[in-house]
C-alpha cells in the first residue's frame, strides 16, 4: 500500500472511531438516575441538552465531510501531512465536545445522590427566586451543584465556554461545607448577584462613577482605587444583603473567619475585598438598606474577633482610610442609576421594601413558628432572610434551622416538579382541544365527554 493511501486509510479509521465514540454520548435524560424531584428545571434541561446536541450534530457533520473528502480526488492527492492537519482539528473539536459534556455532567451526576439531589433542586428554585428582577431582564435557568473547597463560584450564563459557544445556563458551585442551615444563602445569593450584575451591565457605569469621585492624593486615593478594584465582588455582596438581609452578613462572617494574617491582608491584586473590610462593608450596606442596631453590633463583634491593635502603622492607616471612605462609597453605590434600570437607583431596584426589615422578619418567624405551613407559601429568599434573622436574634437553634431548611429544600424541589408536571398536562390538554376543533362535531363531542 502506497504511503499516501496508507495514511488516508489510517485517518479514516480514526475518524470513524470518533464517530463511534460520539454515538455513545446519550442525552442526560437517558442516563442520569434521579428521582423526579431532583431533576433540573425544564428550561435548564432543555437549554443544556439543546446546546450539547447541536455541538454533537456539528461535529458529526464535520467528521462525515472529512471522510468524504478523503475519497475525493483532492483528498487522495493530498499529502499525509495535510490530511493529518485536518484530522487533528477534528480531534480537538471532539475533545471540546467531551469536555463541555463533562462540565454539565459534573453538575448533573449529583442529582442521583440520595437527599443531595433533591436539595440541589431546591437550591435551583431558591437561586432562580433570588435572581428575579421583573421588568429589567429575562433570567436564565440556574443549576446548582456541590464541590470540595471553601469557595463558591459561578459560571455565568451567556459567557464563553471552554472551546467556544455561550453557556446556556448559570452554573453555581456551592462548597459542601456550606450546606449547614441558612448560611448556604449567603454563598448562593452572592453568586446569583454576579449573574444579576452582568444582566444589568452594572460594572462599566459603576467604575466610571467611582473613578469620577473626588479624592485627595494619598491614602484616600488608594481607598477609592481599591473600591473600584473590588466592585464585582461588592455588587454580589450587595445583591445578597438586599435579598436575605443579615443572613448574608452572618454567612460571610463564617466564610472569611480565617487566620489573622489573611483577614488583614490588603488584597491589592485580588478582586475580593480584604476580609476585615468586607465584613465591615456588609454591615454598612445592611444598615443603609434595612436600618437596625444589629448591624452595629455585628460590626463591633467583628472588631472584637479581629482587633486592629498590634498591626503596623501603615496597615492601620490603610484600614482607617477604608472605613472613612466607606459611607461615601455606600451612598454612591446605592444611589447609582445604571441605564438598564431606566432611572431607578440600585437601592430602589434591589430593596425588598418592608418585608426584609429586621423587625418584620422577626415577626414573620413568630407567625411561622405558630403556623409552620405558612412558611411554605413564602418565596425562598424571604424564608432564608427570616431564618437568618431568627438565628441572629437567638430565637432558633442551629438544629432547628438545619431541620427546617432541609425540609424546605425538599418542598421547593417537589413543588417545582409538580408545578412543571401540571403545566405540561395543561399544555397537552389544550393541544388536544385545539386538535378536536378540527374534527367533525361527533368527534368533538366525544373528546369533550
Amino acid at each position: 500500500m502506497a504511503a499516501a493511501a496508507f495514511a488516508s486509510w489510517m485517518l479514516s479509521q480514526e475518524a470513524r472511531a470518533l464517530l463511534t465514540r460520539l454515538g455513545l454520548i446519550k442525552p442526560f435524560v437517558l442516563q442520569e438516575t434521579m428521582v423526579p424531584a431532583a431533576a433540573l428545571s425544564t428550561a435548564a434541561q432543555t437549554a443544556i441538552e439543546s446546546y450539547l446536541l447541536e455541538g454533537r450534530r456539528v461535529l458529526r457533520r464535520q467528521i462525515l465531510q472529512f471522510l468524504e473528502w478523503l475519497d475525493t480526488p483532492e483528498g487522495r492527492q493530498a499529502s499525509p501531512a495535510e490530511a493529518q492537519k485536518r484530522f487533528v482539528l477534528l480531534r480537538l473539536r471532539f475533545n471540546v465536545v467531551l469536555s463541555q459534556f463533562d462540565l454539565f455532567n459534573e453538575a448533573m451526576s449529583q442529582r442521583s445522590e440520595a437527599e443531595t439531589g433533591v436539595w440541589l433542586a431546591g437550591l435551583d428554585v431558591a437561586a432562580q427566586d433570588a435572581l428575579a428582577l421583573p421588568g429589567y431582564f429575562e433570567p436564565p435557568p440556574v443549576v446548582c451543584y456541590l464541590a470540595r473547597g471553601p469557595g463558591a463560584a459561578i459560571r455565568r450564563a451567556r459567557t464563553r465556554l471552554p472551546g467556544g459557544g455561550d453557556n446556556p445556563v448559570a452554573i453555581i458551585r456551592i462548597p459542601r461545607e456550606r450546606m449547614i442551615g441558612s448560611g448556604i444563602a449567603s454563598s448562593l445569593i452572592h453568586e446569583v448577584g454576579h449573574q444579576g450584575a452582568a444582566l444589568l451591565e452594572l460594572l462599566p457605569s459603576l467604575r466610571e462613577a467611582v473613578q469620577a469621585e473626588p479624592r485627595s492624593v494619598g491614602s484616600e486615593d488608594t481607598a477609592w482605587r481599591l473600591w473600584e478594584r473590588w466592585l464585582s465582588e461588592i455588587i454580589a455582596d450587595l445583591w445578597s444583603v438586599a435579598r436575605v438581609g443579615v443572613t448574608s452578613t452572618l454567612g460571610l462572617l463564617a466564610v472569611v473567619s480565617l487566620p489573622r494574617a489573611f483577614v488583614f491582608r490588603p488584597n491589592f491584586d485580588d478582586p475580593h475585598p480584604s476580609p476585615w473590610v468586607r465584613v465591615k462593608l456588609s454591615c454598612a450596606l445592611g444598615d443603609a438598606l434595612y436600618p437596625h442596631p444589629q448591624w452595629g453590633r455585628l460590626s463591633r463583634l467583628w472588631e472584637q474577633f479581629y482587633p486592629t491593635e498590634g498591626l503596623g502603622a501603615e496597615r492601620r492607616a490603610h484600614l482607617a482610610a477604608m472605613e472613612q471612605s466607606m459611607p461615601r462609597f455606600v451612598e454612591l453605590l446605592l444611589s447609582h442609576r445604571p441605564e438598564r434600570l431606566r432611572g431607578r437607583s440600585l437601592a430602589q431596584a434591589l430593596l425588598m421594601k418592608e418585608e426584609r426589615q429586621p423587625a418584620r422578619l422577626g415577626a414573620l418567624y413568630r407567625e411561622w413558628r405558630a403556623a409552620p405551613a405558612l412558611m411554605r407559601g413564602a418565596s425562598p429568599s424571604l424564608v432564608f432572610a427570616v431564618l437568618g434573622q431568627a438565628r441572629a436574634n437567638g430565637t432558633i437553634t442551629p438544629e432547628e434551622e438545619g431541620k427546617a431548611l432541609a425540609e424546605l429544600l425538599r418542598y421547593w424541589a417537589l413543588r417545582s416538579t409538580l408545578d412543571t408536571s401540571a403545566e405540561c398536562a395543561a399544555h397537552v390538554r389544550q393541544a388536544g382541544r385545539e386538535a378536536a376543533l378540527r374534527l367533525s362535531p361527533p368527534f368533538q363531542q366525544a373528546f369533550n365527554d
